[in-house]
């Protein structure tokens, strides 16, 4: 997997909405944190607007991205929010000048559509990481903040976090891939649609029915999706809803249930996703992730 060149001080970091309309009220004080880190910062042209619930039709929220992907004076693409929209405009996009000179692409949720078609197409690695709109009340020393600055720099940490109890034990190595479970989901025999063989897989998700978490986990085990892991990390399982009827598990039960019947190690309560402690995750990059009773450590590998 190719990695794009870390940022310097100076380097420009574009912000593009790609999905749901935000405001400059929204987006100005993560411009002043970056400025503050020694980045130079340049927004969409068309970054503003606003279509029902898009920034934008889908033909100025692509030109926008085209832009940014194009543009070799744009060391990284930081997208402002999530929520929905950027599978309508990745067949609008042209990737010819971004792999010949990659940047770093940057944000989770609904851009879990970018991180998959530029893995998976391009064999280029992207940044999971938190987005404007996430990072707007937070302070500067904030890890949503520090982890995004220092990946982008090269600065790569290892994270020590909780054990869980359905954690399965052991080790694993391999690139990590995936994101959202939903986007995904969504993208499952598309030309954005992932190869996880041999593959970490990180999932999370937010406000869901635990039947649609069975559901999608069921519709990922039956496309080979969850068969030949090296290991599966599950970050935030957020805001979960049940039905009348209950469904009668968590949504991390689900999970477990849906691959017991493999022997790759699972971890749960891994630090990215819709929480405030969502710490930036390079996509496509070798990692390795050991989990044991007393807790769990991940770190990236040369």
């Amino acid at each position: 997997m190719i990695e794009p060149h870390f940022l310097k001080p100076g380097s420009t970091i574009g912000i593009v909405a790609t999905a749901r309309k935000l405001t400059w009220e929204e987006v100005e004080p993560i411009i002043g944190v970056l400025a503050d880190a020694g980045f130079k910062v340049r927004t969409g042209q068309r970054m503003f607007g606003a279509e029902n619930q898009y920034s934008g039709s889908d033909e100025d929220r692509a030109a926008d991205m085209q832009r940014m992907l194009d543009d070799e004076t744009v060391n990284a693409i930081l997208c402002a929010r999530g929520g929905y929209g950027t599978v309508r405009i990745i067949d609008k996009l042209d990737f010819t000048e971004f792999e010949k000179h990659p940047k770093w692409l940057c944000g989770f949720s609904d851009i879990t559509v970018l991180h998959a078609h530029i893995n998976q197409n391009f064999g280029i690695a992207t940044l999971h990481s938190s987005m404007p709109l996430s990072m707007k009340n937070l302070p500067e020393n904030h890890v949503q903040i520090t982890t995004l600055f220092n990946s982008l720099k090269g600065e790569l940490p290892s994270y020590d976090f909780p054990s869980h109890p359905l954690n399965r034990i052991g080790e694993m190595e391999g690139e990590i891939m995936g994101g959202n479970l939903s986007v995904l989901y969504s993208i499952l025999g598309s030309e954005s649609d992932i190869n996880t063989d041999g593959k970490i897989l990180f999932l999370e998700d937010l406000d869901e029915y635990l039947y649609h978490i069975d559901r999608m986990m069921m519709n990922l085990k039956r496309n080979g999706k969850l068969a030949k892991l090296k290991g599966l990390i599950i970050g935030g399982m957020c805001d979960m809803k049940d039905n009348a009827v209950p469904f009668g598990k968590s949504a991390e039960e689900i999970i477990r249930e849906v691959v017991e019947e493999y022997d790759y190690p699972v971890c749960f309560n891994f630090p990215a996703g819709h929480i405030d402690d969502n710490r930036a995750l390079i996509l496509g990059k070798k990692a390795a992730a050991r989990t044991t009773d007393s807790g769990s450590q991940f770190q990236y590998v040369s």
